[in-house]
């Protein structure tokens, strides 16, 4: 099987993003078939490719996976409209490619939704079989975060509307995708619940040793938030944490951001200008230094903005890295991994919007050192039992194998 693979945002273990399709096409490459992988161009990709004049874009084999990489540059601290421009720009340019290269299959992912504009082309004008993967559900999560304009909305709606029924067979990150999937496609179209999932190797309570971060001082409990700084992530609810263990005199909890979006200034400002001595904020890392970071966290902070569409429609990284890391984590927020995390004794699910009951979590945590060993153990065998990358890639092989000779 050769695959054609569209994802927008694709990165490898050398950069700080998430490498859930860099591990899904080397599981496509043991199995015994090729991989072409499509995407842009962006600081945490960890790419560095040979520039193909002739073509207009990079290209290049990383690790058996043919990679084209488009120069149109993306960052998550572009405005709404740079982004939009960029996603239509790498919608389009795939469009070339979906009718040019030789592949029997294609495949995309979201974010963003316009990904499914060359997997559609290869669906309706080639007759290859495709296959969608929904990261996130739009129109849905922008409109229960703020976003308004009925002419964008509504083109999000209608590109949701064709993909899920242009689509053979469609993949959700969450149930809440799922389900969210169900709802809009055509009645018996397979759709296949496979989560972000975790490195067990990279990301292992073995890797666990005294944080050299600055501003870290021995005997301090480090609570870590891994990820995007943007408006969905709410961390404006830990700068009220903050301020809640300051106002309880407790100098031992520090709260670390890393990673990078377009809150990040504003949220460094805020503690600045606060004097909030116990946020400390530090740039992304590329994944296989963050592997030992998250190991060496006292804890894992889940946040997000309160919005329910958020509850069971997400599958952040950020859980599935601290699971394996066998850390504790805190989540502010209700759905399906906060019911896990009370399940499986792996942490602590405070309710949105309390900061008092937030700080309560931190410090029993820091208090109580078996309480954590638990918690971490707990997290450990989750990841290990359910969440195995591994696993879960082996699930994905299987899902376009199965589209692939369904259609042959």
């Amino acid at each position: 099987m050769r695959l054609l693979y569209f994802h927008q945002h694709f990165a490898t273990p050398l950069g700080s993003g998430g490498t859930r399709s860099y591990e899904f096409a080397r599981a496509c490459i043991a199995r015994g078939h090729s991989v072409t992988m499509v995407c842009g161009a962006h600081a945490q990709s960890g790419l560095n490719l040979p520039w193909n004049q002739s073509a207009g874009w990079s290209r290049g084999d990383v690790e058996g996976i043919d990679v084209i990489s488009l120069p149109l540059p993306y960052s998550n601290r572009d405005g709404l409209l740079r982004r939009g421009w960029t996603f239509t720009w790498f919608a389009l340019c795939s469009l070339r490619l979906a009718l040019t290269e030789s592949y029997d299959v294609a495949f995309a992912t979201s974010t963003p939704l316009t990904a499914a504009l060359p997997g559609l082309a290869a669906r309706w004008l080639r007759g290859k079989p495709f296959v969608f993967e929904v990261r996130d559900l739009w129109p849905e999560l922008p409109r229960a975060l703020g976003v308004r304009n009925p002419l964008l909305l509504g083109a999000m709606s209608f590109l949701e509307w064709a993909a899920y029924r242009g689509a053979d067979a469609c993949i959700g990150l969450s149930p809440g995708i799922v389900a969210g999937i169900q709802r809009r496609a055509p009645h018996g179209r397979a759709v296949t619940l496979i989560p972000n999932g975790c490195d067990l190797d990279l990301f292992h309570p073995r890797r666990r040793a005294p944080l050299a971060l600055p501003g870290i001082a021995t005997g301090d409990f480090v609570a870590g938030f891994t990820g995007a700084h943007g408006p969905a992530n709410g961390l404006d609810a830990l700068l009220d944490v903050a301020r809640e263990l300051r106002r309880r005199g407790d100098t031992r909890v520090k709260l670390a951001f890393i990673g990078d979006g377009k809150e990040k200034d504003r949220l460094r400002a805020l503690a600045t200008a606060d004097g909030l001595t116990n946020c400390l904020f530090f740039n992304p890392v590329p994944k296989q230094q963050l592997g030992a970071i998250t190991a060496s966290l006292d804890c894992g902070l889940m946040v997000l903005k309160d919005v329910p569409a958020f509850y069971d429609g997400t599958s952040p990284n950020k859980f599935f890295d601290y699971a394996a890391a066998g850390i504790p984590i805190v989540n502010n927020y209700p759905g399906w991994l906060a019911a896990m995390i009370e399940q499986a004794g792996a942490g602590i699910v405070v309710p949105p919007r309390d900061p008092a009951a937030f700080a309560d979590a931190l410090q029993a945590l820091a208090t109580d050192p078996e309480r954590c060993r638990r918690a971490g153990t707990a997290a450990r065998t989750l990841a290990e039992q359910r969440f195995a990358r591994g696993d879960l890639s082996a699930q994905f092989v299987d899902v376009l194998q199965g589209v692939a000779q369904k259609l042959s």
